[in-house]
């Protein structure tokens, strides 16, 4: 069945903070309440760098698509925990350098279905681009409705960009992300950064935002980020600052927060 605008509307919740329009708000978007902006001041209060993040994370994104599209040959991407459409996202990305590639995105916040409608046209989905409604716990729905999309035969990208540290439980996010990968076929991919603990202004940081009304955000260490490529061989640098991956500048920022490509054997 398919959901109205008028009930998604009615999930939005514009009193509670939302992490997806928390982003928009960082990187200066416009798709926010205030809740999401007082929060967003709050943690920034404290931890200013993560508009830095924010911006970064989407540059990551973008260098991490390109390589895959371009020098690796994938054509279909499953986008886990998106957010609200900004500029370069994955489907214009990878489209533009393969129009025939096809994009699922996936993300629990009403308002990213609405605006994914507004961005795609009605339903939010086209022949090749196609938005879930979903929570990344349940795995084996994405996959099903992914896979009116998506062919599960072909090497498929996995995204989980920045959002797992909703889950405390490292076993936990080993687990979703594990069962997601499974389903893939050799010569996939997973794409994955996440914040670290490496500061004590991130750290405040997090405290901030459960203060603020937020949901509390679990940082991790680099050893516990590198579990989530188990299994998987990753690309060179292996599990770096999402600033230099695959970067042009030879002295990159400094960030809180490392990702990286691994490929499935």
């Amino acid at each position: 069945m398919t959901i109205s605008d008028a009930d998604l509307t009615a999930q939005l919740q514009p009193d509670i903070p939302h992490a997806a329009r928390m982003w928009n708000y960082w990187m200066g978007g416009t798709d926010n309440y205030p809740a999401d902006r007082a929060a967003g001041d709050a943690v920034a209060g404290v931890y200013p760098e993560i508009r830095l993040m924010a911006g970064q994370s989407r540059q990551f994104l973008t260098r991490a698509v390109r390589f895959l599209a371009a020098e690796q040959g994938i054509r279909q991407f499953l986008d886990i925990g998106t957010g609200l459409p900004v500029m370069q996202n994955t489907h214009e990305i990878a489209q533009d350098i393969a129009p025939e590639s096809r994009i699922v995105y996936v993300d629990k916040d009403p308002l990213v279905l609405v605006h994914a409608r507004a961005l795609l046209g009605e339903a939010g989905s086209n022949d090749q681009v196609t938005y879930l409604q979903a929570d990344y716990y349940e795995p084996e729905k994405i996959l099903a409705e992914a896979a009116n999309t998506l062919d599960f035969t072909q090497p498929i990208a996995v995204m989980f960009m920045g959002v797992m540290g909703y889950e405390p439980d490292l076993a936990v996010v080993r687990s979703i992300i594990d069962r997601v990968v499974a389903a893939t076929v050799s010569g996939s991919y997973l794409v994955f950064w996440d914040s670290t603990d490496t500061t004590p202004s991130v750290v405040e940081g997090a405290k901030k935002l459960v203060e603020s009304g937020g949901d509390e955000y679990h940082l991790r260490s680099l050893a516990d980020l590198g579990a989530v490529f188990t299994g998987l061989d990753l690309v060179e640098p292996g599990l770096a600052q999402i600033t230099a991956w695959h970067a042009d500048d030879e002295d990159p920022v400094r960030t809180d927060a490392f990702g990286g490509v691994a490929r499935k054997p």
